[in-house]
């Protein structure tokens, strides 16, 4: 598992664990009672529940995804707290009904107790977009 030493450290960690899709490294991520939103609005509380959410997704359409998270700001809310604002783009492959493609997702980590492996992380925001890798290809193509 990847330490976290420092409060940006928790999106490199949450990208190793969801590019390898290792759901139990991916919950071992979270506070025990931490709170999850995905980006679809499915909330759920718990590293059990965490892992469910993540299992079939893991082991199906987004078996030959790959992730990227981008660090846009990185807010001090105590000594052991901090807000972290990012990016996320998920990529995904072939296993996806739609193909491959694109998403992008603003969010943010809350964590409380920096430097602890079990870190809290916090939810999705309310803006994503989803783009088209194929499409954005075909019109390349085309012009």
């Amino acid at each position: 598992m990847i330490q976290i030493r420092r409060p940006e450290d928790a999106l490199h960690a949450f990208q190793t664990a969801w590019n390898s899709h290792d759901v139990e490294s991916l919950g071992a991520l979270f506070h025990e009672d931490a709170a999850f939103v995905n980006r679809f609005g499915h909330y759920v509380r718990g590293v059990a529940a965490i892992i469910e959410l993540h299992a079939p997704i893991h082991a199906t359409i987004y078996s030959d995804s790959t992730l990227e998270n981008e660090l846009i700001d990185v807010v001090a809310i105590h000594n052991d707290a901090a807000v972290k604002h990012f990016w996320s783009r998920l990529t995904a492959g072939a296993a996806h009904p739609a193909g491959q493609c694109a998403l992008g997702i603003l969010a943010y980590l809350e964590n409380a107790e920096v430097g602890k492996p079990t870190e809290r992380i916090g939810s999705t925001v309310a803006r994503w977009y989803r783009e088209s890798v194929m499409k954005r290809q075909a019109e390349v193509s085309e012009g």
